[in-house]
């Protein structure tokens, strides 16, 4: 149990191997293309509710909790001040996944969150999105574009990392406790 505003609530314990990954210049490659009719949009501005259940979305699978855990009040404030830049792929107009980059520091771009709602996996569009995402992260020239994954995610996550030119920097080991109100997937092997 973990408190909230002096409230007693469930919780699950997870474990969890958080991979820290570092890229250190932009791809040399050529730029893959999305498949007709999948488009990258960028610099979108989404309502609480509407990031909440994109959020949400993409990240339930994945145990995506900290950002699920802020109040209305203090995710509309991170939404509106923090610099952040979030954007969508689409396909037909629809979206399909989401991305958002932390500015915090112009010269270590992070790659805060992205991924694909569940019915895009699969598509053959992952490679492609997270190449176009990581040129968006370097078009402000930084020094290094970082990523961190954990074991919650995509079993596919870190080895596409590595493919796509990031680096392992450290590997640290967390618990988690996960309110359990949040109605997240947490699957059995990452239970403490």
């Amino acid at each position: 149990m973990i408190t909230d505003l002096g409230f007693l609530q469930p919780v699950t314990r997870m474990k969890v191997v958080v991979t820290f990954m570092r890229m250190n210049s932009p791809p040399a490659t050529p730029a893959l293309t999305l498949p007709d009719g999948w488009v990258l949009e960028d610099d979108v501005h989404l309502s609480v509710p509407q990031y909440r259940s994109l959020h949400f979305g993409v990240g339930r699978q994945c145990c995506w909790w900290m950002r699920q855990v802020l109040s209305d009040k203090a995710l509309g404030q991170l939404l509106a001040t923090a610099p952040i830049k979030i954007g969508l792929l689409r396909e037909h107009g629809h979206i399909r996944g989401f991305y958002e980059l932390n500015l915090t520091d112009p010269e270590n771009v992070n790659l805060a969150y992205f991924g694909l709602l569940p019915e895009a996996i699969g598509q053959g569009v992952g490679r492609a999105f997270l190449d176009g995402v990581v040129r968006r992260a370097w078009a402000s020239n930084p020094r290094t574009v970082r990523v961190n994954t954990c074991t919650a995610d995509h079993p596919r996550a870190l080895p596409l990392y590595q493919q796509m030119g990031f680096t392992v920097i450290r590997r640290v080991e967390e618990e988690w406790d996960v309110p359990d109100r949040l109605g997240l997937d947490i699957p059995a092997h990452l239970r403490g």
